[in-house]
């Protein structure tokens, strides 16, 4: 893969991409249990599409939103791996992102109505302590293994942006994406590279912390690192004991893997930049998307 670029900013992480293995189904289940919408499905394939996804054959894509955020479900012709059983939230290939919602528990009996998922998390939304933000989560995974997590701020400290939305609505939309790494000053490089910039840390451990990871008494560095526009941003999670991938690298067509696709804002010195869209991986070998910005 292509490695960083200078002179690209990102202007957004404008959606984030999920491989699956049957994404009609998949499609079903986000609709029903998060409150997703689907607007969009094609076909996507020919030469670009395979030298860019390093793939033989096209894809299903099906594009899901949910407030002013973009999910895609992108199940390949030649499927890859299935999302292996035996991950953990501390390991380098785990990957979620978070869905902020207006009432955690709420949002947790309505996803219970669903079947399919599983949990990570040991039991029922995790209030945090106010040293790690003072939110209440519960992650678990998708029919398809993909990690998720339930998100709602305390009362009082909700961000601006998330106090817009419609009418009675439940799950609002998608602050983040987050990715475990083994070095936090090795991917903070990275993505500043990118013209991400660092807008906050936390130190996260205790009880709850481990009830929200299903680990035993972890200590997680959190950096949240954000584009010009800062929903939704990358979380990178440094535990302290992660555990390393020995598998294979990830394929674009392997279940666990997620492609963040940023759109770019070139600079003047285009002349140094790969042309755009082309894809890359990060120090821990998350897949990572970079595309024109669109008019």
């Amino acid at each position: 893969m292509t490695t960083a670029s200078a002179g690209n900013t990102m202007a957004r992480l404008a959606r984030i991409s999920l491989t699956c293995a049957d994404a009609e189904r998949l499609a079903g289940f986000y609709e029903r249990a998060l409150g997703f919408r689907r607007f969009a499905s094609e076909r996507l394939s020919g030469t670009m599409f395979e030298k860019l996804l390093h793939v033989k054959g096209g894809a299903l894509s099906i594009l899901l939103g949910l407030g002013q955020q973009i999910v895609e479900l992108l199940q390949f012709d030649q499927p890859g791996r299935a999302y292996p059983a035996d991950t953990q939230s501390s390991d380098l290939i785990f990957q979620h992102f978070a869905i902020v919602v207006a009432d955690i528990d709420e949002a947790y009996k309505n996803l219970q109505r669903v079947r399919g998922w599983t949990a990570i998390s040991d039991a029922s939304p995790q209030r945090l302590p106010a040293s790690s933000g003072g939110v209440s989560a519960f992650k678990f995974r998708d029919p398809e293994g993909h990690p998720l997590e339930l998100l709602a701020f305390p009362s009082g400290h909700v961000p601006a942006h998330w106090h817009v939305r419609e009418k009675g609505a439940l799950h609002l939309g998608i602050d983040h994406s987050a990715i475990s790494v083994s070095d936090s000053a090795r991917s903070i490089a990275f993505y500043a590279a990118l013209g991400l910039v660092v807008s906050a840390r936390s130190l996260n451990e205790g009880t709850e912390q481990g009830q929200l990871d299903h680990l035993p008494d972890p200590r997680v560095n959190v950096i949240a690192m954000t584009p010009n526009q800062a929903t939704p941003h990358v979380e990178l999670l440094c535990y302290e004991r992660s555990r390393a991938d020995r598998r294979e690298p990830l394929q674009s067509h392997d279940v666990a893997t997620t492609r963040l696709v940023f759109q770019s804002q070139v600079s003047a010195d285009a002349a140094s930049i790969e042309p755009l869209p082309y894809r890359l991986a990060d120090p821990d070998g998350h897949h990572l998307i970079i595309a024109p910005a669109t008019g």
